[in-house]
């Protein structure tokens, strides 16, 4: 397969966390998008893009380029990865896929662009990510070549689901096992920053 572009989702308004950047959480001492970023970008040969709205100055310390919605009044995700698409179009042609994750998943496992990237079995399907028979609508593997159809999706049609958008797609779930500890736990409230600072004390690849 082509070098894949990854796109980290931070486009979240974060309202279960008081509001603001759930990304720019601490875990450890170190943000929620760092950690997410570190364990994601040795697996996309042409690199790592933020989608996030409004002023990329707050992420000063992100090493790749930050990419905001296409498309207006926040329609959620799917914006996102429409954005990521498009930027891949642009800028990196030798590319014909994008993986996305959200940018409060801290614990990615390593494999996951490889076992993702070899679920595909043709240029216009989609790969899904999976763990304790939950999908992951939002780590996934999409083709570029679908940039068209989304952009329809959302500006004609108004989707916002991912999840419909994947089914009428035919994308494909990969699993992982979700014991001792889900690989796509994320972070929705403080409780769940808890469980993850405890988590983290046990891990030996922190």
């Amino acid at each position: 397969m082509p070098p894949v572009l990854g796109v980290i989702l931070a486009g979240g308004l974060a309202r279960r966390m008081g509001g603001g950047d759930k990304p720019l959480r601490t875990l450890g001492g170190r943000t929620l998008l760092d950690r997410v970023y570190t364990r994601f970008a040795p697996q996309c040969a042409a690199g790592v893009i933020l989608n996030a709205n409004g002023d990329p100055s707050r992420f000063p310390n992100f090493p790749g380029a930050i990419v905001p919605d296409g498309v207006p009044d926040n329609p959620g995700p799917l914006a996102g990865i429409l954005a990521g698409l498009d930027h891949a179009a642009a800028h990196h042609p030798e590319t014909r896929h994008l993986a996305s994750v959200s940018g409060d998943a801290p614990f990615l496992p390593r494999d996951l662009v490889a076992r993702l990237a070899g679920a595909v079995g043709r240029d216009d399907a989609i790969a899904m990510a999976a763990s304790g028979g939950r999908e992951h609508f939002t780590v996934a593997l999409w083709p570029v070549a679908l940039r068209a159809d989304l952009r329809a999706a959302l500006v004609e049609r108004g989707e916002r689901r991912v999840g419909a958008f994947l089914r009428r797609h035919g994308a494909v779930a990969v699993s992982w096992p979700a014991e001792p500890h889900d690989p796509f736990a994320n972070i929705n409230a403080p409780e769940d920053l808890a469980a993850a600072e405890a988590r983290l004390a046990g891990m030996e690849d922190a």
